[in-house]
């Protein structure tokens, strides 16, 4: 399986807690903590449900699978428009804790080549949709903290 979000997870290296977003309310480390749930929904550690109907999913879907980026002001369905309060005690705790998710997931997914997950906003997704959903999502966010663009 491609580990190419390994290699993005080094763009976090030179992220300061006071990293100034360019885009949204959270903050460097509430970032790094939301691509951890992110992660722990694709690696079967969490299932909280799809929040959208049956009946939008297959164009959900068809948007998610297109080069279309996700969209900056996006209220995320699990989390509202809200920060969440952070869990771990430090933005470099929170990155340690998002490689172990991602290996995690990388994992699961080696280990049950056929699984299917629920994503609260896109539904049951596989594992070459799991993929590309968190490629946009890393993306999403790290340019959203300017770390690519």
């Amino acid at each position: 399986m491609d580990k190419t979000l390994l290699e993005k997870i080094k763009l976090l290296d030179g992220l300061q807690p006071s990293a100034k977003q360019l885009w949204g309310k959270m903050s460097a480390q509430h970032m790094v903590e939301h691509l951890i749930f992110a992660m722990q929904l694709s690696n079967n550690k969490l299932n909280v449900g799809c929040f959208n109907p049956p009946e939008k999913i297959p164009v959900l879907k068809k948007i998610m699978m297109s080069s279309r980026p996700f969209p900056r002001e996006f209220i995320n369905p699990v989390i509202g428009e809200n920060l969440v309060p952070l869990i771990h005690n430090s933005l470099n705790e929170a990155i340690r804790n998002l490689i172990r998710e991602v290996e995690d997931y990388y994992k699961f997914f080696e280990e049950n080549p056929d699984a299917v997950l629920t994503n609260p906003t896109f539904g049951d997704l596989g594992k070459t949709e799991w993929a590309v959903f968190h490629e946009k999502h890393f993306r999403h966010h790290f340019e959203q903290f300017g770390l690519i663009y």
